[in-house]
């Protein structure tokens, strides 16, 4: 599965599990909230102000 920006969070955990720890890095830690699973990465990202595309890149690079 390729990470982009508009993937939803809940869809990227399931797929890389493994991409919690860099969404934890970020800042995010509501990752258990069901909220946060069915926003996009860009949202996530837009509310803990960091480059969306560069989390992607990362979660991509797992």
């Amino acid at each position: 599965m390729d990470i982009t920006k508009e993937t939803i969070i809940g869809d990227i955990l399931e797929a890389k599990p493994e991409a919690a720890e860099v969404l934890l890095e970020m800042g995010m830690h509501c990752l258990g909230c069901p909220s946060a699973r069915g926003e996009s990465l860009a949202d996530a990202c837009a509310v803990h102000g960091v480059d969306a595309d560069e989390i992607a890149e990362k979660i991509n690079a797992l």
